[in-house]
């Protein structure tokens, strides 16, 4: 562990951990007590001293675990300051920032020790409030989670939709956007660009099956807004479209045009999808029918699955009228299967998707769609997040989805 008692670049002197100031030839030391409840400052009378010495709590010493030091850690009534952390890691406030950051020029020891310590005490460096306060940084962090489940891709159109709906939101705010991919396994790594100082905030696009890592985030304070559906117990704000009324929506849909077997096309292990399946098989059993599960065609947002679940159905004789699926891309391979195999659209087999794409109108037939609000998507993303950063409590948002009617259902 490092010996540094060094104190700069306090703004408020009585926040110092340790105090030293030379009156005629003695010191006057202030020392951070510990005690159950929390840390106590006190001034006590030291003896001359030529330099300063940090006093560490017995919790600190090499042969203390952190976690001890996690349960007696200050906590309640206020946020936890980098102060805090270099008291109790009997550092200076310096190298925990460094050592947070990353830097080379912090011990791999000291580092580690810091970021468990921050880690056990639910810590991460809160840069962003302080940039926007100054006009320092103006960057929106845009993340999108790779999921090696899903396998969906940047450049699936939904995601592309999303980015333009931001982008325009982010710069008419006087912002820029900075766009990031991350490994969903690992969510955790989208902070690096809070901690790092790189962005103020992070806007990320979907929830996959990773809500946990998203409230040990948000937990944390990283500032956060997720596209998404509300969940229970969920620490971080989501925006995203009402997801069980657009699925009750399709269905109802084709249950008016006199469809009784409608295939279910999405993995309902995914927030949004599952939502959106719930409010399928509401509508199913208010019509009296029960849900088949050799109906659910269980694939994540990537068309080649969707197309070889299609074709099993088809292959294997199982009857089916209608075709509801999460997505329109995964709406599009169902279209294509079913004029392979010679099931006319929608004659025979009506299609409904989901989100209300750009080339969803120029699908064969044109795709009828449930529509998500992309457009204010955007700009809700943007201003629940700059609320997040300025300290205020934000609710999730949920958007109104509306259906859109083509030639696709339309006998």
């Amino acid at each position: 562990m490092e010996k540094d008692a060094s104190v700069t670049g306090f703004e408020d002197p009585a926040r110092l951990p340790i105090l030293t100031q030379k009156r005629s030839g003695c010191a006057t030391r202030r020392d951070a007590r510990f005690d159950p409840k929390g840390i106590v400052d006190s001034r006590v009378a030291a003896p001359c001293a030529s330099t300063a010495r940090t006093t560490m709590p017995p919790e600190m010493s090499r042969k203390a675990p952190l976690a001890s030091v996690a349960r007696s850690s200050p906590a309640g009534s206020r946020r936890l300051q980098m102060a805090d952390i270099a008291r109790l890691a009997g550092v200076s406030v310096a190298t925990v920032s460094r050592a947070l950051n990353g830097s080379p020029l912090i011990s791999i020891e000291t580092r580690e020790r810091v970021e468990e310590l921050a880690r056990s005490l639910d810590y991460s460096i809160n840069a962003s409030a302080q940039n926007l306060r100054l006009k320092q940084n103006r960057t929106i962090a845009v993340v999108i989670p790779y999921d090696k489940v899903s396998r969906q891709h940047v450049s699936d159109p939904f995601f592309l939709a999303m980015l333009g709906s931001l982008a325009d939101a982010i710069t008419e705010r006087g912002f820029d956007m900075l766009l990031s991919r991350v490994d969903a396994e690992s969510l955790d790594s989208a902070a690096r660009v809070i901690n790092s100082g790189v962005a103020i905030g992070v806007i990320l696009i979907g929830q996959w099956r990773h809500h946990d890592q998203l409230n040990q985030m948000a937990a944390r304070r990283v500032p956060i807004v997720v596209w998404g559906t509300q969940m229970a117990q969920q620490l971080y704000c989501t925006v995203g479209g009402d997801n069980v009324a657009g699925g009750a929506l399709a269905t109802q849909h084709l249950l008016d045009r006199g469809c009784r077997r409608i295939v279910f096309v999405g993995d309902p292990a995914l927030p949004e999808v599952a939502h959106r399946h719930r409010g399928h098989v509401e509508r199913l059993q208010a019509a009296g029918l029960k849900p088949n599960a050799k109906l659910l065609v269980k694939v994540p947002f990537d068309a080649d699955q969707a197309r070889a679940g299609i074709t099993r159905l088809c292959e294997q004789g199982v009857a089916f009228d209608a075709v509801f699926a999460c997505s329109d891309v995964l709406a599009t391979a169902a279209l294509q299967v079913l004029h392979q195999f010679g099931r006319t659209v929608p004659g025979e087999v009506a299609v409904v998707g989901y989100d209300d794409i750009a080339w969803a109108s120029h699908a064969n037939p044109p795709l009828t769609t449930v529509r998500q609000p992309i457009v204010r998507a955007g700009v809700e993303l943007v201003d629940a997040l700059l609320a997040t950063i300025a300290g205020e409590s934000v609710a999730p948002r949920t958007l109104p989805v509306e259906l859109v009617v083509r030639d696709s259902t339309e006998r």
